[in-house]
């Protein structure tokens, strides 16, 4: 299983990529896996600003839907838009081309409570 060292995690399973002021997020290898075959991601927050832990949309499998939630408070500034078409990235790319939306941060503080990779591993049990 993929948990690359550079990113954040939520107990949620979601994986944080901070680059400035900016958080891309998506879920992760784990998740993708527990989903099955992703077959539709719907995001309808991009312009709101949301609190640490407020859903921002749902990704819909073959045989559930979940909600996302956000995983910093902030802005939502961008949404992978090519996932619409194509939401297989998400299983195929979950932490590169699968990515599903961009969050402007507002408390940067909120940061140190996300996972970092060996506390993600251990929440999984791996």
């Amino acid at each position: 299983m993929n948990i690359p060292a550079n990113l954040k995690y939520t107990a949620d399973h979601e994986w944080v990529k901070i680059e400035g002021d900016t958080a891309t997020v998506g879920v992760t290898d784990f998740a993708q896996g527990e989903l099955g075959d992703i077959v539709y991601v719907e995001v309808e927050t991009v312009g709101d600003t949301l609190q640490m832990g407020d859903e921002f949309g749902t990704v819909e499998a073959v045989k559930t839907v979940s909600e996302l939630f956000s995983p910093l408070s902030g802005e939502i500034i961008e949404f992978n838009d090519s996932l619409e078409s194509e939401p297989e990235k998400v299983n195929t790319d979950p932490y590169g081309t699968g990515w599903m939306i961009k969050i402007k941060i507002s408390n940067p503080d909120e940061i140190a409570e996300l996972l970092d990779d060996a506390a993600y591993k251990a929440l999984i049990g791996g």
